[in-house]
């Protein structure tokens, strides 16, 4: 049976810490309904990518909605990096990049495409 690697167990404790931070420190209004999903780091826990969702609150303004939320969480990144050099007992905090998380879409869409195959008036 083999362990979780040293920057599995770093990554998680991250999002962790990311998530709460997000819902209890950071005011900007434009973070509002954002769900860290997974947090991946390079071996030598240097830099990290933090994976995120984003709900949107309306369809006709959801990419504004979306890009304003990107830019606010990339301008937290400092003010973010400096809470989780306070909670985590690292050498080196790692520097965060904000990348949206697609695979949410990436599911609805196979999810949709298998749904047009089960109605399809060919079937046997």
């Amino acid at each position: 049976m083999t362990g979780f690697k040293r920057t599995d167990r770093v990554g998680d404790q991250i999002r962790m810490e990311i998530a709460d931070i997000l819902m209890r420190k950071v005011k900007d209004p434009r973070v509002g309904f954002v769900t860290v999903t997974g947090v991946d780091v390079t071996a030598d826990l240097k830099q990290a990518w933090v994976y995120v969702t984003v709900l949107q609150q309306g369809a006709q303004e959801a990419d504004a909605q979306e890009a304003g939320t990107m830019e606010a969480l990339s301008r937290a990144e400092g003010f973010i990096k400096g809470e989780l050099g306070r909670r985590l007992k690292l050498r080196y905090v790692p520097d965060l990049k904000f990348v949206k998380d697609t695979s949410i879409d990436r599911v609805a869409k196979v999810l949709t495409l298998l749904d047009d195959i089960k109605k399809d008036p060919h079937e046997a």
